[in-house]
């Protein structure tokens, strides 16, 4: 591209510090069979200079605090990610937002913190995980949550945890469970009605909705012979889900994620850090390429504007000055990322 896309990417996490060393104290080192990255704010703008992003809305990736065997400590590592947060956002104001942390499967707390995170901290919206120690989003006895979310209009993004079983030797999470575990979750929504009962809530799927798209006729078949629902209400229910675009902007996905999504409902995402710059590159090319311009244009932005109103009055980033030398290195990384992105697409034999 000869211009910079101005992106907003609602898909990207941060690891500070304090969260890094939560998960070294309990023995992770690693998310979704990812090792933990290393992330810092510099390195963060750094990949988004790299992607043609102005502002990433940030999120806590899994396990979030559902590491914690003790309730009162998971809320209290979900009330100081979310100062974090929030400091930082108002230090890089055009740079970051940011997705609340909630103590989820602890619905009473989790509720507490959303309108505490929302209401007196500025949240852009939440992070659920499409499931919490294995009770999924849409279970029973999660309405005084969803109160909460309806009551502030508030956006929620919906990211995989590892599946409530063991994982398959030789397929990491990362790969497929996670896109089953998003498809679970939105499937579980619907049937409980929540899109219905709380239609004031957006919720955004990770990962261009994992399966759903893809087997959204299947699944409505599905809850209608269970429900008694026509398939159509089913499949409208699940066409009012967003969709971000991290790992999902290839040839083969994207048109199947931007034929059934309704209009404006397609959002940019990069699933960095836990996703490397190549990846990433990967996946913006997929994008770039492939949809007209002004498809991308609202997948790259205004998609994204309507539903975080505050960074649609943030100014474009101005290009930060750089040596020649980098600037040298930048256009050859972004050639390259072209040019792997084409070599590797299947042939039409």
């Amino acid at each position: 591209m000869t211009t910079e896309p101005h992106r907003i990417d609602v898909h990207q996490h941060v690891v500070p510090p304090l969260y890094r060393d939560a998960l070294a104290r309990a023995g992770i080192a690693e998310a979704g069979g990812r090792a933990v990255p290393d992330w810092s704010p510099e390195s963060a703008i750094e990949a988004m200079d790299l992607l043609g992003t102005d502002t990433a809305v940030l999120s806590v990736s899994t396990p979030g605090t559902g590491f914690l065997d003790d309730p009162t400590a998971a809320a209290d590592l979900a009330r100081r990610l979310n100062d974090y947060c929030a400091d930082l956002a108002s230090r890089y104001p055009h740079r970051f937002g940011w997705f609340a942390t909630l103590p989820m499967p602890d619905v009473p707390a989790a509720a507490e913190e959303a309108r505490r995170a929302l209401a007196d901290l500025g949240a852009d919206g939440v992070t659920l995980l499409a499931n919490n120690r294995g009770s999924y989003l849409g279970s029973a006895g999660q309405d005084a949550l969803w109160q909460v979310l309806d009551e502030h209009r508030a956006v929620v993004f919906v990211h995989p945890a590892d599946l409530p079983a063991p994982a398959v030797d030789g397929i990491p999470p990362f790969a497929a469970d996670f896109l089953l575990d998003t498809s679970r979750a939105a499937f579980l929504l619907v049937r409980a009605g929540v899109p219905r009962r709380y239609p004031r809530i957006r919720f955004v799927l990770s990962h261009g909705g994992g399966f759903l798209p893809y087997a959204s006729h299947r699944m409505a078949v599905a809850l209608a012979a269970e429900t008694g629902r026509s398939p159509l209400d089913v499949l409208d229910d699940f066409r009012g889900f967003y969709f971000d675009t991290a790992l999902t902007s290839s040839p083969a996905a994207l048109p199947t994620l931007l034929a059934f999504a309704r209009p404006g409902h397609v959002l940019f995402g990069s699933d960095w850090p836990f996703a490397p710059s190549p990846a990433g590159q990967y996946f913006a090319n997929g994008l770039d390429t492939t949809v007209p311009a002004d498809t991308l244009a609202a997948v790259n932005r205004t998609n994204a504007e309507a539903l975080f109103p505050r960074l649609a009055s943030a100014p474009p980033s101005p290009p930060r000055p750089r040596p020649a030398v980098e600037r040298l290195r930048r256009s050859a990384q972004r050639v390259a990322a072209r040019l792997a992105f084409k070599l590797v697409q299947p042939g039409t034999d």
